[in-house]
């Protein structure tokens, strides 16, 4: 059996940029500890490490044009990102933003690379603001191209260089398009619409006169489109080939996104089919009809991160799956042929030691149908000993889904079962699932926490008394409501940055974050007497099992302030509570060392009150 640090020092590869000679790759890496940038010129070879920041990396995009990357690092987990350029030569840093207090989003590269575009809110930290900035200047230097009133992202510039697609954010499940002219500043709404639609992974086609985005404008699902800037019109892409099966037939799973490399008239788009990804390549062969290439044979997994070589014909990506490490394939665009080219470190781990999970769904209180993922250990006999770790996912406007998780792994092997289940609210599963949590309807997803307790209880390999309950963020949330709420089920909970107060939690948070999570958990205008009644902060003291709570100091999105209101009411109401805060960390742990400790006290905790 290995300790926790062996595996916490599981690598993983990701975020892969493909260089603009079209055989070197750059990707981010955490051999260090924390994300650091590589590069590497053939498959299976050895990576040279780029940057040695103390403090994580979080993308890496290649130049177009010259061997330089621009790279983003944040410090101590506070998402303020800085953008700096690497010059891949000689390995020089340059610090281009140069206002450590704001955040700066990427949005990428002009076609010669001479310069590139980003949002930021140096102006006002609510809102976010369009930058374009020449390769060599720095700081201040940036233009403002226009004014937000909101949050905004960049998703990159037309093929002649003139505008930018804007996207406009007003909640998680609404989102407006826009097209920007750099030079005058004129925004063209290229989205209108009533009611909540999504408008996601918007990318200009090869002539700059047509977008292609995913949506649900109409549907459940969100489908692969396109916008035709001439006639503003908004359709659903085809396939060229009817007779072949054709996955965007499909309308019970969402298209995730879609990479479209401009010159080639290539593009990669993917479904989320119950967690899984279905990773398709093909061609435009008009515009609004594309032609399937054969299909990469990619492993059950969850793929994405797309980056296309200069020619389009090859791309990387990540692909990660529960029972193995992420890492950075190629694939051949035209035969579907793939290439496995990191090997990121499974720390002396036999990589057929880990397990897969087993796709399952129970039914909720009002017959709802909820899908999870569930782990048994083997050490399991089938025989009702094996006691359970219920993971919840943070969001809630997002899906536990097969991708690999080293604390997971170690749960497992000390003889875990461990139950992912993502309740009404998830994604993945149709807007319709994913409204059903909303507001009002809160608790329902808790009762679906409670309902997959009962589900483990009637299991043969389940130990009924040996149940308890972990989550991060928002998932931090739901422990402890099912803590205040279900007291009877639970042997123990873990609460990691989590929030325990709503109208504190809004009150407090980042002002770029308070529209977004107000249209989801509802405003403190408007709902502050049911934002009370559901925080579980008022209910500590009904909880019967022991808490361990963790959180990081510099916690830009759910302040350290929650995790400190629901300690105190623990200790005065009585209940065995453990307290763990990181003062160089934000919203998770993202330092090696941290980690360490962080999950080291969590399986110590867990062994505590659930062991034999």
């Amino acid at each position: 059996m290995f300790d926790i640090e062996r595996y916490l020092n599981v690598r993983s590869a990701h975020g892969a940029s493909v260089g603009p000679d079209g055989d070197r790759i750059a990707f981010l890496m955490d051999t260090t500890g924390v994300p650091q940038v590589w590069t590497l010129d053939d498959p299976g070879g050895w990576p040279e490490q780029r940057t040695f920041f103390d403090d994580r990396v979080t993308f890496a995009s290649w130049s177009p044009e010259r061997p330089e990357l621009i790279v983003g690092r944040d410090r101590g987990g506070d998402e303020r990102e800085t953008l700096y350029r690497l010059d891949a030569a000689d390995g020089t840093i340059t610090d281009l933003t140069r206002h450590p207090e704001a955040k700066h989003w990427f949005g990428g590269w002009d076609p010669d690379g001479d310069r590139f575009a980003f949002v930021s809110n140096r102006r006002d930290e609510a809102v976010f603001d369009v930058y374009v900035q020449d390769r060599d200047a720095v700081g201040d230097d940036a233009v403002r191209v226009h004014e937000g009133e909101g949050w905004l992202s960049v998703g990159g510039w037309s093929p002649d260089g003139d505008r930018l697609l804007v996207t406009e954010s007003h909640s998680s499940f609404d989102q407006d398009v826009f097209a920007l002219d750099v030079e005058t500043g004129h925004r063209r709404h290229l989205t209108p619409h009533e009611g909540d639609v999504r408008h996601l992974s918007a990318e200009w086609g090869p002539d700059g006169e047509n977008v292609y985005l995913v949506t649900d404008r109409d549907g459940d699902t969100l489908s692969l489109s396109r916008i035709d800037l001439a006639t503003g019109d908004l359709s659903a892409v085809e396939a060229d080939d009817p007779g072949s099966e054709d996955p965007l037939a499909a309308a019970d799973w969402n298209v995730d996104g879609v990479a479209l490399d401009q010159d080639s008239r290539r593009l990669a788009y993917s479904r989320n089919v119950d967690g899984y990804t279905d990773f398709r390549v093909a061609e435009l062969v008009a515009p609004g009809r594309i032609d399937h290439f054969p299909s990469p044979d990619l492993p059950p997994s969850v793929a994405g991160g797309v980056s296309f070589a200069p020619d389009g014909d090859r791309l990387a990506l990540t692909v990660t799956r529960s029972d193995d490490t992420a890492n950075v394939y190629v694939v051949e665009t035209t035969t579907g042929e793939v290439t496995r080219w990191t090997r990121a470190s499974t720390a002396g781990i036999p990589r057929d030691s880990f397990v897969a999970p087993e796709l399952v769904r129970y039914p909720s209180f009002d017959g709802l149908d909820v899908p999870a993922f569930f782990s048994l250990p083997a050490t399991d006999t089938g025989h009702g000993e094996t006691p359970v770790v219920v993971d919840v996912h943070g969001g809630p406007e997002s899906q536990r889904r097969p991708s690999f998780r080293r604390v997971k792994q170690y749960l497992l092997s000390r003889g875990y079962a461990v139950f992912e289940p993502n309740v009404r609210g998830s994604t993945g599963y149709g807007k319709a699932y994913t409204h059903l949590d909303d507001v009002a309807k809160r608790m329902d997803a808790v009762a679906d926490l409670k309902a997959g307790a009962d589900w483990l209880r009637d299991h043969p390999a389940v130990d009924p008394d040996r149940i308890a309950v972990m989550g991060a963020s928002y998932g931090g949330f739901m422990t402890l409501a099912a803590l205040t709420e279900y007291p009877d089920v639970w042997a123990a909970g873990v609460d990691i940055v989590g929030i325990a107060n709503f109208v504190t939690f809004l009150e407090n948070t980042g002002d770029w974050r308070r529209e977004l999570r107000e249209a989801e958990y509802g405003s403190l205008d408007e709902d502050r007497e049911l934002l009370e009644s559901i925080s579980p902060i008022h209910d500590v003291p009904d909880v019967e099992a022991p808490l361990f709570v963790l959180h990081g100091e510099n916690d830009p999105r759910v302040p350290v302030s929650e995790a400190r209101r629901i300690v105190a009411e623990a200790r005065e109401a009585g209940v065995p509570v453990r307290e763990l805060v990181f003062e160089d960390e934000g919203h998770g742990f993202t330092k090696l060392e941290n980690r360490i400790d962080a999950y080291s006290a969590i399986a110590d905790f867990l062994d505590d009150h659930l062991g034999d």
